[in-house]
């Protein structure tokens, strides 16, 4: 058996005008797992990581971790496939359109937009792109200029694919992506809903470890959501 480790970027930068970066508190966590992972000399024999900047720079500090303590860290090879889905195309073109055709989405936008302190704010946008998320994914004719659910989903089971196909028994694979990816993943492996696969992605850490166990044919859930390196709550976090 191998063993496909999932690990969601850190903490980005909410509310910021580049979310595609990691917080101070992201890096902390990024940091933290890879002393965790070198101390326990944890090795790997293949790293990926999806394109966005928060997936890139938590494999880099994770990855200095190994290297200060003088383990190998395979480079890095980065997989478009590993990408979160399309949230460009969902809040500047999916949601706008909502707004103007659905009253109760509408009414969530109000409320997130015009919501202020940083609590807040985190409720009302958490409220608001649950029922985003929810339209896209059950629209019945996708819009073009949006990547739709079925597609996202495929790019999913292109990287499982993938990673099966390699040749050799016992390896170790981990990949530095985002918590939509892992939770269609975890659908995958684990054979449920479209709905469940949202509800599994609401509850993803940063930073956190989902694992799976695989062979050619085979692909099945180990762990989930684990922060075995984060022990105080403080360094907890969703977004």
């Amino acid at each position: 058996m191998s063993v496909l480790t999932l690990v969601r970027h850190g903490q980005a930068s909410f509310d910021a005008d580049d979310y595609d970066r990691l917080s101070a508190l992201g890096e902390q966590q990024a940091c933290l797992l890879g002393q965790f992972w070198a101390n326990q000399k944890m090795g790997f024999d293949e790293i990926y990581t999806g394109p966005r900047s928060r997936q890139r720079k938590t494999a880099e500090l994770v990855g200095l971790g190994f290297q200060q303590t003088g383990l190998a860290w395979p480079d890095p090879v980065v997989l478009e496939d590993l990408d979160e889905y399309d949230l460009d195309g969902l809040m500047k073109r999916l949601a706008p359109r909502l707004v103007q055709h659905h009253p109760e989405f509408a009414q969530l936008m109000s409320d997130y937009r015009s919501s202020v302190g940083e609590k807040n704010r985190l409720r009302d946008f958490q409220r608001m792109f649950e029922s985003l998320l929810r339209h896209w994914q059950t629209r019945e004719s996708p819009d073009e200029d949006v990547e739709s659910w079925a597609s996202f989903r495929g790019r999913v089971d292109r990287v499982i694919r993938r990673v099966q196909a390699q040749s050799g028994r016992g390896r170790r694979v981990a990949m530095f992506t985002s918590g939509g990816f892992i939770g269609g993943a975890t659908q995958q492996a684990l054979g449920v809903s479209n709905d469940t696969a949202l509800e599994l992605n609401w509850r993803i850490r940063n930073c956190s470890l989902t694992e799976f166990v695989f062979t050619r044919d085979r692909f099945s859930l180990d762990s989930f959501n684990m922060t075995p390196h984060l022990c105080d709550s403080s360094l907890l976090t969703y977004r």
